[in-house]
């Protein structure tokens, strides 16, 4: 190290002064603190499913859809899912969620005509990642540093189907 006083170190820190501080570095712009979701959107879990038990994932799935419809904190819920999201039982989320796709619905799903069809719109919520878990990955990253990086908190859920998908990941 040349010393701290040398020419070559205060270059350095003058074009580091100008250049607005060290890099990377987090900033901290986050929104307010989020509010707990209202408590209607746990109500139809407590009570249970009636005669029948309800499996794990219906009740999953219908929790997600709930929390997304919170008025607080519904736009911030993001759903990543590295393989097919149906699969996993989620397209009961597809008609008012719709999966996130940049350039919005470029073709006709073969199941257009049905009412949980495959929605893909570019304000969609839910992340589809196919299988891809190093994307799946990259989205929860994003999702869950947005406070840092955009001054807005979400709430990421990355879910896999299988310990298949956890083994990958």
């Amino acid at each position: 190290h040349p010393g701290a006083d040398s020419p070559e170190v205060r270059y350095l820190q003058e074009r580091r002064a100008a250049l607005g501080g060290p890099a990377p570095a987090r900033r901290l712009h986050a929104s307010a603190p989020l509010p707990q979701p209202e408590e209607r959107a746990f109500k139809a879990l407590y009570k249970g499913s009636g005669k029948q038990e309800m499996a794990t994932t219906m009740a999953f799935v219908r929790l997600v859809k709930d929390l997304m419809r919170d008025k607080e904190t519904g736009k911030r819920w993001v759903p990543i899912v590295p393989d097919e999201a149906r699969t996993f039982g989620m397209e009961s989320l597809f008609p008012s969620a719709g999966i996130y796709s940049p350039l919005g619905q470029t073709y006709d799903p073969v199941d257009r005509d049905q009412l949980m069809y495959y929605k893909e719109a570019k304000d969609g919520q839910i992340l589809n990642e196919g299988i891809t878990e190093a994307g799946a990955m990259a989205d929860f990253i994003a999702a869950a540093t947005s406070y840092a990086t955009h001054g807005e908190t979400m709430i990421p859920f990355y879910i896999f189907y299988s310990m298949f998908g956890w083994q990958r990941t």
